[in-house]
């Protein structure tokens, strides 16, 4: 999973067992906990990107995405997502 993140690209499985590619756009650590900005491969123009938790041990190779069912902590990661791209156009 480690070795994903870093190298930017992520294969998910839906419950339907379809695979999708997704591009890492950012990875962000809030509170002790690690979260995913993703981008689907190819982009389409008015899909969103994807927020995901990231669970377990990155380190061991022993994590995976999760969704964010708590309203409050996604509100809280999306803005702060927000705040980090907005940051990061303004330097490009």
């Amino acid at each position: 999973m480690l070795d994903d993140l870093l190298q930017g690209r992520v294969l998910l499985t839906d419950d339907e067992g379809r695979e999708e590619e997704f591009q890492v756009l950012r990875v962000l650590e809030m509170e002790g906990k690690h979260y995913a900005l993703l981008q689907s491969v190819p982009n389409e123009e008015e899909e969103e990107p994807l927020i995901l938790r990231i669970e377990g041990d990155v380190e061991a190779d022993n994590a995976s995405l999760v969704g964010i069912d708590d309203d409050d902590e996604w509100e809280s990661v999306a803005e702060a997502f927000d705040t980090l791209m907005y940051q990061w156009d303004d330097q490009s």
